[in-house]
């Protein structure tokens, strides 16, 4: 055999290990947040359920505002994070028992969602959208 081809199977080999461990490492962490905790019910289900609790809050612009504040995640991950940042609004929406969703309520779910490393681009966001986040402060800097 060629000393070529065994190269590459060897490279093959070590790229196929490295892709299912990233793989896996993404679907260990899916399976942490399916666990239930001490109420019985998981972080994916508390998520479900308050966006199901005020999905009627929706208006079409604030879901094309929700779509547009998750514009800079990539394509594979817009969903997952479309869904961790609906599912904060609507917690908060909840537990305020309020009548109508605000652009206060959006975006503060949407700082409360997002993960602190990625704070830069969502201030770059907020600013191309040209919203003031000088009342958001105190969240950008506990979140």
């Amino acid at each position: 055999m060629p000393t070529w081809f065994m190269w590459f199977i060897v490279l093959w080999t070590i790229f196929l290990i490295t892709v299912m461990f990233i793989g896996g490492y993404f679907m260990f962490r899916k399976f942490l947040k399916r666990l239930p905790k001490e109420d019985g019910k998981s972080i994916l289900d508390w998520q479900d359920y308050y966006i199901e609790k005020t999905l009627h809050l929706w208006k079409d612009e604030q879901r094309e505002l929700l779509n547009d504040l998750v514009e800079p995640v990539p394509e594979l991950f817009r969903d997952v994070a479309k869904g961790k940042i609906a599912g904060k609004i609507g917690e908060l929406a909840y537990n305020d028992k309020i009548e109508e969703l605000t652009l206060d309520y959006i975006i503060r779910g949407y700082i409360l969602a997002t993960p602190k490393r990625d704070h830069k681009f969502l201030k770059k966001k907020l600013k191309e959208k040209n919203i003031d986040m000088s009342p958001y402060q105190d969240l950008l800097e506990t979140s």
